[in-house]
C-alpha cells in the first residue's frame, strides 16, 4: 500500500486483480479522524513543497515527521506496511504494520485473605477473683485513710481522697482494655466506690 500526495489531497494506492486503483482515504474503514489528518498533512506538504523551503527547515522537518507519524496510523489500521514518498525530501519511506501480539494477559493471582487469628478466652475466674482481691484491699485502704483524716477534719479526708483519686484516675483508664491489667484497673474502682458507699453509710449512721 503506497500513501500519495496529489494536487494537496492523499491519495491510497494499492493492487487487486485488477491493477492498481487509487483511492480517497475517507473510503477506507481508518479511525477517526485519520482521512482528514492525511488530506490536512497532504494539503500542507504540498504548500510547502511549493515555495522551495530548504529540506532541513523546520516547516520541512515538521512534514516529514508529521507524515512518518499518519503513515504508521494507516498501517496500523490497514494492518499492512504503507510506503510514501516524503513531498519534501523525495526519499521513499516505508512504514510496517505494527506485529501483532496473540498473548494473553498474565492472570494477577489475588493474595489470600488471611484467616482471622482465634480469640482468647476471657478468664472469667481468675479475673473476677483478681477484681475481687484488688477491690478489697482498695476498699480497705481508702476507707482506713479516710475515718484516720477524718477525726483531725474532714476536709483533709475529702482532700486526700480528692488526691488518690485523681492520681490513680489515668492509670485505671489506660488499663481498662489491657488483657491483663483490666481486671486490676475493675477492682481498683470497684474498691474505691465500695470505700465512698461506706463512708457515706457511716456517715449518715
Amino acid at each position: 500500500m503506497e500513501l500519495r500526495v496529489q494536487d494537496g489531497k492523499a491519495v491510497v494506492a494499492g493492487r487487486d486483480d485488477a491493477g492498481e486503483r487509487e483511492v480517497d482515504p475517507h473510503a477506507l474503514p481508518l479511525g477517526a479522524g485519520l482521512a482528514d489528518a492525511l488530506h490536512e498533512w497532504a494539503k500542507v506538504a504540498d504548500a510547502v513543497a511549493r515555495t522551495d523551503a530548504p529540506s532541513d527547515g523546520a516547516a520541512s522537518a515538521l512534514v516529514t515527521r508529521r507524515g512518518r507519524q499518519l503513515a504508521g496510523r494507516l498501517a496500523a489500521d490497514m494492518r499492512t506496511a504503507v510506503e510514501y514518498t516524503d513531498p519534501v525530501t523525495g526519499e521513499l519511506v516505508v512504514v510496517d504494520a505494527p506485529a501483532e501480539t496473540d498473548a494473553e494477559p498474565e492472570s494477577v493471582e489475588e493474595p489470600e485473605a488471611e484467616a482471622p487469628a482465634p480469640q482468647e478466652e476471657t478468664p472469667w475466674g481468675t479475673g473476677l477473683t483478681v477484681t475481687l482481691i484488688v477491690a478489697a484491699v482498695v476498699t480497705f485502704t481508702v476507707y482506713t485513710l479516710s475515718v484516720g483524716l477524718g477525726e483531725t477534719s474532714q476536709w483533709l479526708a475529702l482532700l486526700a481522697n480528692a488526691l488518690v483519686v485523681g492520681g490513680i484516675a489515668p492509670s485505671v483508664w489506660l488499663a481498662r482494655k489491657t488483657p491483663v491489667w483490666r481486671w486490676v484497673a475493675y477492682g481498683v474502682v470497684a474498691g474505691v466506690l465500695a470505700a465512698w458507699l461506706s463512708l457515706l453509710l457511716t456517715t449518715l449512721l
